[in-house]
């Protein structure tokens, strides 16, 4: 037990319990008068009242009841309260994991482990620590000037927030815990430490905010010294980045953990939909799974495509093995009884994979069963749900036919000829021309304008133009040959771009044309001169402009031109997912949907079921993010359709996005025992340290007030007998 308020408390003694026995010492100045008897008299003697000093003290249950409920008022203003070996300082910041894997209802007490979360546990314990933070009283500030105890909230997945700044209020405090709910993202703490420590160095109770900025190492030092503060993280220890997580100097970090260190987990990590190169009804749609359990699980695998079931198979994944002792380094063996506390096991891998001839697009749903899973059951429970479902686009199997116009360069006709088109076509600037006023190039799906373009408008079409710049009403104005370039920014949520890296890209001539947004017109990469490809998106015309000459790049010679070259021309002639909706996302990410020109009242419809109205940008995008459930997203709007949409409610066209957890990291549920930061090893705490302070002081008053009244019981009736 320790004391917030000693001295004040000693002095309020030295003060009070003398000048209450000495008013027990006074006693009654009497005047003689003369009387026939005393009989009647004899309760009136008493000393009831005192006007003269110095009377011998007796026994007198007053002075008794009274000296118990002063003795109660003192002990209580000194403070008393019990204390954890955790809780030190009097600022403390709260920080919470809601990642997915927080979702593991692992955190029941032995035989209620169902339905427990480690989420509800770790709200459940900090709002513990919050009501056992020494109160912001006015004894407190008589005796130290402090308001007591502050504290801040700070939750965290992929990005982090600041729920409650620093704050003596504890009911503040507690609603700002109690609102915290769990997302199925992975979980980042870097971020969450760096909002503790710039909080830690200037924030109050008063509720001002600093700065979100971080100092050197040096001036960091510096301020932790003077704010330093005692960081409490609730976690099951899943942080792959925590060894960038970085504490200053002076902080304290206790590390909550939350979640069995056994605990059983099946679920899948990856999901993909592929078609054969060569034959594109083909279709393959790959599942990867991971357990964490201790011995084999069998599993049944359903495959589900628009909601029918398509096949299922059962698969064998074998158990999770010992890795190393996570605290020390040391190897360990494995084998029968030879795992400790402190072990971590690596999680074993299975896959599956489902074959089929299908022409047809979908969405593909997979879900795991456990055949002999028993959620009262510690060793045969699945504790993590949000990973036991996956969903992918289907796209639908076309092959395109391409027409090639221009100057036909070397390596762009080798690379066509190597891929599974199901028709390329040469043709000559004369013959396009001819053919576009007959309106017969329908027939191709795109076409490739190599080194040349017609001298008025494009005809309405989709195009892949290299090593030129339309004219006309394209918008884009013709630029001549300028300085070497690399590129120094692409847009990477492009389904075009967004598997390729072109930092290595050198151009020997950069070509910059200025573009106009208004026409349909975006910049899809940069060189440090200027804009160096585009994309034009208009109801009758889509393409790609490379302005720069391909032969005079290194491009052909790196992978990341085929793989643009293959990705452009199922893009433009919409096969293979065009829109790009096929990219798996995961909660945390953003989504970025192109819609077609034209389109608006946009709508996105959430796996939860509720509905939100979009934007849509300048260039024809919608964004919204971050993700923050894993399942299917739905984006329908009014006006025309792309290719590859399809018909939604009402008529309206939509386009569906698959988001899933698909993380080895957040599926690998076991606690850790210890989390590794950037500049020290913090052990998982005792259970049994943290209580933390449990102040005293209300029912010592409570008592008080007790004794007072029983106190004033008997004076009344001492008086009235």
């Amino acid at each position: 037990m320790t004391f917030a308020t000693p001295m004040l408390a000693i002095l309020a003694a030295a003060v009070a319990i003398p000048s209450l026995v000495i008013l027990y010492f006074l006693k009654l100045r009497r005047r003689d008068v003369e009387v026939s008897s005393t009989l009647l008299w004899k309760k009136a003697i008493q000393d009831l009242q005192a006007n003269a000093p110095f009377q011998k003290l007796r026994r007198n249950i007053l002075l008794l009841l009274q000296l118990i409920a002063l003795a109660a008022a003192l002990f209580a203003l000194a403070q008393p309260e019990l204390k954890g070996a955790t809780i030190s300082g009097d600022r403390h910041v709260i920080l919470i994991d809601r990642s997915a894997s927080m979702g593991a209802s692992d955190a029941g007490e032995p035989g209620v482990r169902e339905g427990v979360t480690r989420l509800a546990k770790a709200k459940r314990e900090a709002i513990e620590l919050v009501k056992s933070l020494r109160e912001g009283s006015v004894l407190g500030r008589l005796s130290s000037g402090s308001a007591g105890d502050e504290a801040m909230v700070i939750v965290f997945d992929t990005a982090a927030e600041v729920l409650q700044p620093f704050t003596s209020d504890k009911a503040a405090l507690e609603r700002a815990i109690d609102s915290i709910t769990l997302v199925d993202a992975p979980s980042r703490v870097a971020q969450a430490m760096g909002l503790a420590k710039a909080n830690a160095r200037g924030g109050s109770a008063s509720g001002e905010s600093p700065a979100q900025d971080t100092p050197s190492d040096a001036d960091g030092e510096a301020a932790s010294s003077e704010r330093s503060a005692t960081i409490h993280l609730w976690s099951d220890g899943a942080l792959p980045d925590a060894d960038e997580a970085r504490p200053d100097p002076g902080d304290d970090v206790v590390y909550h953990v939350v979640g069995r260190d056994d605990a059983p987990n099946v679920g899948i990590t990856a999901i993909r939909a592929d078609r054969e190169y060569d034959d594109r009804t083909k279709l393959s749609v790959f599942v990867a799974l991971q357990s964490t359990a201790r011995e084999q699980r069998e599993v049944d695998v359903e495959l589900f495509i628009d909601g029918v079931r398509a096949g299922v198979k059962s698969v064998g994944i074998p158990a999770a093995v010992p890795a190393r002792n996570e605290l020390d380094g040391d190897q360990v063996e494995s084998g029968p009884g030879s795992a400790s506390p402190a072990m971590l096991w690596k999680p074993s891998a299975a896959s599956v994979v489902f074959a089929m001839q299908r022409n047809e697009g979908g969405v593909a749903a997979v879900r795991v069963v456990q055949r002999d899973a028993d959620a009262n059951d510690p060793t045969r429970a699945d504790v993590l749900a949000v990973d036991d479902r996956a969903w992918t686009v289907i796209p639908p199997a076309r092959r395109t036919g391409v027409a090639l116009v221009g100057a036909s360069n070397l390596f762009v006709r080798a690379l066509l000829e190597g891929l599974p088109l199901a028709r390329l076509e040469s043709l000559t600037s004369a013959e396009f021309e001819s053919r576009a006023a007959a309106g017969t190039m329908d027939e191709f799906d795109v076409v490739v304008l190599d080194a040349w373009v017609p001298a008025g408008d494009l005809p309405p079409g989709r195009y892949l133009v290299l090593g030129a710049t339309p004219g006309g009403s394209s918008g884009i104005s013709h630029a001549e040959p300028g300085p070497p370039g690399t590129i120094i920014e692409w847009q990477r949520d492009h389904p075009v771009l967004r598997p390729l890296a072109l930092d290595s890209l050198v151009i020997a001539e950069s070509v910059t044309p200025e573009f106009d947004a208004s026409r349909g017109v975006s910049v899809l990469a940069q060189t440090e001169h200027g804009p160096a490809m585009f994309e034009i998106a208009r109801p009758d015309l889509r393409a790609i402009v490379v302005p720069f000459s391909i032969a005079g790049s290194n491009w052909p010679f790196d992978v990341s031109f085929v793989v643009f070259m293959a990705g452009a021309l199922d893009y433009l002639a919409g096969a293979d997912d065009p829109t790009g909706t096929g990219v798996e996302l995961r909660p945390g990410d953003v989504l970025v949907e192109r819609l077609p020109a034209g389109a608006e009242d946009v709508r996105l419809n959430e796996p939860e079921g509720t509905s939100a109205s979009l934007p849509l940008t300048p260039d024809g995008r919608v964004v919204f993010g971050p993700l923050r459930r894993a399942g299917l997203y739905e984006v329908s709007w009014s006006g025309p359709a792309g290719a590859g949409d399809r018909a939604g409610d009402a008529g309206r066209p939509a386009r569906t996005v698959a988001c899933n957890l698909a993380s080895a990291a957040e599926s690998d549920v076991p606690a850790r025992p210890s989390v590794t930061l950037a500049s020290v090893v913090v052990r998982a705490s005792d259970a049994s340290e943290r209580e933390g302070r449990r102040p005293l002081w209300p029912w010592l008053v409570l008592g008080a007030l007790g004794v007072v009244m029983l106190e004033w019981y008997v004076y009344n009736r001492k008086v009235h007998v």
